[in-house]
């Protein structure tokens, strides 16, 4: 039976497969797409084409497609065999969500984290950053307080502070910070059912942007980091036990949600 679907899902058929030899064949692997500019779509070879190029055993060759796929750079099609996937961005996002506890600590860390990047970034982005790009970041901010309900907030709060690490011109610290989506909008949408005040957030997300404008480190560094400290006065020591409302039935006028009014009133 040539590769498909229950060759990659199924058991190994023996035991004993040395772990040395399947990380050797994964390198092999992976050197053969790059070698071959093969790009997401396309069909790897054979089980067996693999083990003949490779001078590997098929248990081998087995795992070392198991651990590809773990990776999610290839998926199983039935009758097709193993083909470039690329849902490498998704299996991170999900590892960094399910290690994540939620609770004041964590908390705390990400937002560490996101002050070591945030803050960091500002001198190239006051050194680069056009006119026409902190205009567009003004926009984005602009936006905030139009959100219909707490999870619509959170997303347009990531949304800026997304843009702004855009602007760093750097596509692995976007990436990075992509990655840790989930946590950070889970952060903002318990944020925002606690503190759930939208003009206070635009407004700090404002006077970030005119330091920008005006070119000013010193005044951008210290506004920065106040704007993300400033959660932690409203995330209580049991975070983990703070219900937040879910999009398909917490709507702003859920009892669970504050109002429309209460989002924007300052």
């Amino acid at each position: 039976m040539e590769q498909g679907d229950s060759d990659l899902a199924g058991p190994t058929d023996g035991a004993g497969v040395s772990s040395s030899a399947v990380d050797q064949t994964v390198r092999q692997i992976l050197d053969l797409i790059r070698n071959r500019s093969m790009t997401v779509g396309d069909v790897l070879p054979t089980e067996r084409e693999l083990c003949e190029l490779f001078g590997a055993s098929r248990n081998t060759i087995r795992e070392a497609l198991r651990t590809i796929r773990t990776y999610g750079l290839i998926d199983p099609k039935p009758r097709v065999g193993a083909v470039l996937a690329d849902r490498q961005n998704v299996a991170i996002q999900n590892f960094f969500a399910a290690q994540m506890d939620i609770s004041k600590t964590s908390f705390r860390d990400i937002q560490g984290f996101r002050r070591i990047i945030e803050v960091s970034i500002g001198d190239h982005v006051i050194l680069n950053a056009s006119a026409t790009e902190i205009d567009a970041l003004d926009e984005v901010n602009s936006l905030i307080e139009t959100s219909k309900d707490v999870q619509e907030a959170a997303q347009r709060d990531f949304d800026f502070h997304l843009a702004l690490v855009k602007l760093a011109g750097n596509r692995m610290l976007v990436q990075t910070y992509q990655f840790l989506s989930p946590v950070i909008l889970h952060i903002m949408t318990v944020g925002k059912s606690i503190r759930p005040i939208l003009s206070e957030t635009r407004r700090a997300h404002g006077e970030i942007i005119a330091a920008l404008r005006a070119r000013d480190r010193i005044a951008y560094s210290y506004l920065m980091s106040r704007h993300l400290d400033f959660g932690l006065r409203f995330v209580p020591d049991d975070l983990e036990n703070v219900r937040t409302p879910t999009p398909s039935r917490d709507l702003p006028s859920s009892r669970d949600l504050p109002s429309s009014k209460d989002l924007h009133h300052v």
